[in-house]
């Protein structure tokens, strides 16, 4: 199934109905989706799985903002280098490739992690699938739509 259209029906069975936006430029990047979707960076809402030990995470932050190690690991309780997943693993979990991982609809069950530095604002876009898409939703919506854990991880 392709991966828009595995947004669009999850997005169906939940009560919000944001309209998935695509492009015809590339959004792989929190400052070219940024500049595709008219906001700042920090509006983007960049999704990375990483990969603490052997255990996989889904991240969700502000675009302006990076993650810090040790309060991923704090939060987790874990202990173990923390890597970026390659972009076979991130496929494989997410169903969807790097620089267009939705937060939700994924693959596979990955816990999300939610940093608060996205609460700065009323939406925020997250990438629908593919890298030439967004979705709005709020702060709110993504921590309900994914029963992710809302965090301090900048």
């Amino acid at each position: 199934m392709e991966a828009i259209a595995r947004v669009r029906r999850f997005l169906e069975e939940t009560p919000y109905r944001p309209e998935i936006i695509e492009f015809d430029e590339s959004t792989h990047t929190s400052e070219l989706a940024a500049r595709a979707v008219g906001v700042e960076v920090g509006q983007i809402a960049k999704s990375i799985l990483l990969i603490i030990g052997d255990q996989p995470v889904l991240v969700v932050t502000s675009g302006d903002m990076k993650v810090s190690q040790s309060k991923l690991k704090q939060v987790l309780g874990a202990s173990g280098k923390v890597k970026l997943a390659d972009p076979d693993t991130t496929m494989e979990l997410t169903g969807f490739p790097p620089g267009g991982v939705c937060p939700f609809a994924l693959k596979q069950p990955v816990p999300v992690l939610i940093d608060r530095s996205m609460e700065r604002f009323p939406v925020v876009y997250a990438a629908a699938g593919t890298p030439r898409s967004a979705v709005p939703v709020s702060v709110a919506q993504l921590l309900d739509i994914t029963g992710g854990t809302l965090c301090d991880l900048a």
